[in-house]
């Protein structure tokens, strides 16, 4: 598998493995530990803690992406994150990614000390396109089948696979139209974003179709609803589904994957990617 680079303003990442992104939920209602770090100084503990066992990206996020979550104010996703990026900025040396679809949201986690942003709804907004560009910030541009609201409300797809990748190469097109440079984009399929079960271990049985784009994929499927259709449990008893689809997901073509258990996928990580990538 031929290394990709990720190209920051400040630096690069090697991805000559896989990187480990942290997730960092400021939310009161997140699927699987709404509320827990709600608290600015109980999200830094876990962000810093999540960069000590491995994460090399943190992604930071004050609005609940759940399958029926409403929207969050600006203003009120800004009161929860902002002291989060402010005083975690300068106890890391990890990539700090901000998950958030609002380009007022992103400039000012970017001036904060943020280096990416994290967009579950693809960069639909062109504003999003222009802040990237001109900030010279990473993306992760995802597919989501409608909204949060409604996303879960019986999606459908003729052929997932080919449906995704269709909307992928349209919006990364339209970001590298925009400004945003070939080497600071990155893909995600979406997983449990408007998919069903079936929709979701299609993806990841094909994910290496995703490979075509020639961009790094980004794989979320850390304690996900999905996993409980296959017998995982609630979402804290879903640590070994979770590391068996980022397994999966490696040996599919995975260059990222987004996780809760940060050290455990790392343990887990170490033998596959001295398998798939010879790395020992």
């Amino acid at each position: 598998m031929d290394a990709r680079i990720l190209r920051f303003r400040d630096g690069e990442l090697a991805l000559d493995h896989t990187a480990i992104v942290g997730i960092v939920n400021v939310t009161p209602d997140s699927f699987s530990d709404g509320g827990k770090f709600l608290e600015p100084a109980k999200a830094v503990e876990l962000a810093v803690r999540l960069a000590d066992e491995g994460a090399e990206i943190l992604d930071v996020g004050g609005e609940s992406t759940r399958p029926g979550a409403e929207p969050v104010a600006a203003e009120e996703e800004w009161r929860r994150v902002g002291p989060v990026l402010k005083a975690l900025r300068p106890k890391t040396a990890a990539k700090i990614s901000i998950d958030t679809y609002k380009p007022e949201i992103a400039a000012k986690a970017l001036a904060a000390g943020a280096n990416m942003i994290n967009d579950v709804t693809g960069l639909r907004d062109p504003r999003m396109v222009a802040l990237a560009a001109k900030e010279r910030a990473p993306v992760v541009v995802m597919h989501m089948q409608g909204e949060p609201r409604t996303m879960q409300k019986a999606p459908t797809y003729e052929d997932v696979v080919t449906e995704i990748l269709a909307l992928l190469e349209e919006r990364t097109k339209t970001a590298m139209a925009g400004g945003i440079d070939r080497q600071a984009i990155i893909v995600d399929p979406g997983i449990g974003f408007g998919k069903e079960p079936e929709h979701n271990t299609e993806i990841l049985r094909r994910l290496n179709e995703f490979q075509s784009l020639g961009f790094p994929i980004l794989v979320g499927t850390s304690r996900k609803s999905f996993l409980g259709a296959f017998g995982g449990g609630t979402p804290g008893e879903r640590l070994e589904a979770s590391l068996a689809t980022v397994v999966l997901a490696v040996e599919r073509g995975a260059d990222l994957v987004r996780v809760h258990d940060v050290a455990a996928t790392a343990k887990a990580l170490r033998i596959t990617d001295a398998v798939v990538r010879g790395r020992v």
